[in-house]
């Protein structure tokens, strides 16, 4: 599983990737746009907290061919880095697909609703595709059952792409999606944080301190305890 955390707020793009094992950050123009500042000011300054490896994935304003791949082209010459466009699945969108992967672009395709959506994305050249899990099931679909059907179709024609999960409104989605063989998932950070927590974790931890103190008293460790 590759954990990515959705959003553009750089503090919180700093906690996660120092606590969790973060493959990378991915944004749209609604979450940049909470940040109310110049956008790739916000963009340089992620770069710079993940450094070059890890993956960025910012998505085209643009809605036609031309556009798109002019924009793709100046992000990823301006931000660097593993780089990944997002580019939603309009006919426009699958049309710029192609043009960027001959030229060897990283492509996301975002804004998917359906299986048949995926799969064309997929061969259209699109390295993750991102079904919207929470949004599907908001207009009475099924998102984790949206990811198990483009799981299924990657794998019945050997498709390289990989699922991007998004679109979350509790862990209990994102451990389904797991579970459904989704390869990757980008959630906000209170999402990222709660996939640890549970309160017997804690009682744990805080009756283990407990029991240790009450013999070798509060801040001794074993290898200096006499």
């Amino acid at each position: 599983m590759l954990y990515l955390l959705d959003t553009a707020n750089v503090e919180e793009i700093k906690r996660a990737f120092d606590l969790y094992p973060m493959s990378g950050v991915t944004t749209n123009p609604t979450i940049i746009s909470k940040e109310k500042r110049s956008f790739l000011e916000i963009l340089k300054e992620i770069r710079a907290a993940i450094g070059e490896d890890k993956m960025l994935h910012v998505q085209s304003i643009s809605t036609k061919v031309e556009e798109i791949v002019k924009e793709a082209e100046y992000l990823k010459e301006t931000i660097g880095g593993n780089f990944y466009i997002k580019i939603p699945v309009i006919p426009e969108g699958i049309k710029a697909m192609k043009i960027l992967k001959a030229k060897g672009m990283n492509i996301t395709a975002t804004a998917i609703f359906t299986a048949d959506q995926a799969l064309m994305a997929a061969r259209a050249g699109a390295d993750f595709v991102a079904p919207y899990v929470n949004r599907i099931d908001n207009i009475s679909g099924n998102g984790v059952g949206v990811v198990e059907e483009i799981v299924h179709l990657f794998d019945i024609y050997a498709i390289d792409s990989k699922v991007l999960a998004a679109s979350f409104k509790n862990v209990q989605q994102v451990h389904d999606v797991s579970l459904a063989g989704a390869q990757s998932i980008t959630v906000g950070s209170e999402i990222m944080d709660g996939l640890l927590s549970h309160p017997l974790t804690e009682w744990s931890v805080d009756q283990f301190t407990k029991d240790w103190s009450g013999v070798y008293g509060e801040g001794k460790v074993a290898y200096n305890s006499k």
